[in-house]
């Protein structure tokens, strides 16, 4: 690393115009980031961490001004950049990885058109070159057969695959300084692993800095030379990642390091009735080549899952991104076609139509990997959580939805004040317990949660394991838990099923299983999932 600063921030506020008021969401904050290095910022949810990298390429919305500070990128005060001079600064010298990459790709262009785009303006590549450097750029971030992938539309990706596209699209023109806003969220811990060697490979190739912001302490110390802690818009502790890990001073710093989640799984309940079940469930999708698009093979998503979930256990579901752990899941629910007999409460589900199905709504509820993707930007968030209750509960009065809504927001963690508000002005950490609260006020009995605490940082992921916890033991309810974090699983689940490729390759007691995995799959996924939380 260079002495001379790259990045500079001084003295840098935020603040945001609300109708007749204003919200400081980051107050006079100051670090620096040299050529070469990496600097983590962590907080919770709300502190402020992304609302600084997005105000370093000014891509906050136009209610947004900043009261104080400069932000110097090479000497240059970006702030003071007029329209054209910044866009050639973005994609080019600086590049950003956003939370949710669903929202950030066009959902009408495929991939390999994405990622050509980025090398056609920045760099003039066309043709051949650009396609032989895009099919470079896939495989380098762990795209299987990228060749096959180039036609492929965001919505044919799992959460996983897109985050990664948006790292080579982040990576395709070698930046000076690259932001990463929680880069690793979606992805399971083997994939984890490789993005960030990739990423400190990448480094130490190109001497590019970056801006690392994340809820992971494990990724901090895999990956940070330096950490800046904030908290409500201010930071306050920075300094060397191991200082700041061996020695906290902040009380806020301390209270994060030590946030771990209870390890208290649902205990098996041999005797109690099955929830759900399902014997060599399939969701296969046709390959259709040709004139005449004809069927040339299948992708196995799910590929022959037998299961039971009985009532008040919690079913861990883990594998690599793209395992078809989520297919699975919008598969038990009848959101996806599939073949398979499926019997919920004991009354076979397969094959009805949406009209009967719809008396089952109610007790199957799901929360999304993605919130932002899953919450509609034109509804207020009360409205959003009390829909369900307008659906299935037709003659509760508005008064009542909206107590009921409130209520509901109170048990996540949120206060019931900002019902108001639409999901644009939350953070991801937020929308992520706004999608719980809108899946519990219908209180449910079976439950999917797909990736429930991925975008939420450590005091709040204990926080809202602890009440998916207390909400289960309160209604009895059955959880099945889709997760890359195993560390979270371990908290919650009772029975764990690992699946690679569609299928299921080991399933058993959740205590069994951590203890002694028999298959090698289940042994690496546990090594990388260990080696990233004892690394130092």
């Amino acid at each position: 690393m260079s002495g001379e600063a790259l990045l500079q921030i001084k003295d840098f506020s935020v603040a945001f115009r609300q109708a007749n008021r204003e919200t400081l969401a980051v107050d006079r904050i100051s670090f620096d980031l040299k050529k070469g290095e990496t600097v983590a910022v962590v907080g919770e949810s709300g502190s402020g961490k992304s609302v600084t990298g997005l105000s370093v390429l000014r891509l906050l919305p136009s209610s947004a001004h900043h009261p104080s500070g400069e932000v110097l990128f090479q000497g240059r005060d970006l702030l003071k950049l007029s329209e054209q001079e910044i866009r050639e600064v973005r994609g080019n010298d600086i590049t950003m990885v956003f939370q949710e990459p669903m929202t950030s790709l066009n959902p009408v262009h495929t991939i390999g058109q994405q990622i050509v785009e980025m090398l056609e303006v920045h760099r003039g590549m066309r043709g051949e070159e650009a396609k032989k450097r895009v099919i470079e750029l896939l495989t380098e971030v762990g795209i299987p057969t990228p060749e096959e992938r180039l036609g492929s539309y965001p919505h044919q990706l799992s959460g996983g695959q897109r985050q990664r596209v948006m790292i080579a699209l982040a990576l395709a023109n070698e930046p000076d300084l690259f932001i990463a806003d929680e880069p690793t969220t979606a992805l399971d811990v083997t994939v984890q692993a490789q993005i960030l060697k990739l990423l400190k490979e990448l480094q130490g190739r190109l001497g590019m800095a970056m801006l690392f912001i994340t809820h992971d302490l494990n990724i901090v110390r895999k990956i940070a030379d330096r950490v800046c802690v904030m908290k409500q818009g201010k930071i306050v502790e920075q300094g060397p990642v191991d200082e700041i890990f061996r020695n906290p001073q902040h009380p806020y710093t301390k209270a994060l390091l030590a946030a771990e989640p209870r390890i208290q799984p649902a205990p098996p309940q041999p005797d109690a009735p099955v929830m759900i079940s399902t014997d060599d469930l399939k969701v296969w999708y046709p390959i259709k080549r040709g004139l005449f698009k004809k069927t040339v093979g299948h992708i196995k998503a799910v590929d022959g899952v037998t299961l039971n979930v009985r009532r008040g256990e919690t079913l861990g579901v883990v594998g690599e991104s793209g395992s078809g752990k989520t297919t699975l899941g919008l598969a038990l629910l009848r959101l996806i076609s599939s073949d398979g007999p499926i019997v919920f409460l004991g009354k076979p589900i397969q094959g009805l139509k949406f009209k009967a199905m719809r008396p089952f709504r109610r007790d199957m509820q799901i929360v999304f990997q993605d919130p932002y993707g899953s919450l509609s930007p034109r509804m207020s968030i009360t409205d959003i959580v009390s829909e369900g209750l307008r659906v299935h509960q037709p003659k509760m009065s508005a008064e009542e939805r909206d107590q009921r809504a409130a209520a509901a927001l109170k048990d996540v963690g949120l206060d019931p004040a900002t019902r108001h508000r639409y999901p644009h002005e939350f953070s991801g950490g937020q929308r992520q317990r706004i999608a719980v609260a809108r899946a519990m006020v219908l209180e449910p009995s079976f439950v999917v949660l797909d990736e429930p605490t991925s975008a939420l940082d450590m005091l709040v992921q204990s926080q809202i394991v602890d009440l998916l916890r207390d909400l289960q033991k309160k209604r009895e309810l059955t959880y099945l838990f889709i997760s890359h974090d195993l560390r979270v699983v371990a908290a919650l689940a009772s029975h764990v099923m690992v699946m690679k490729n569609g299928k299921i390759v080991e399933q058993g007691p959740a205590e069994k299983l951590f203890k002694n995995p028999e298959s090698d799959y289940t042994r690496a996924l546990f090594a990388a999932a260990f080696s990233l939380e004892t690394a130092q």
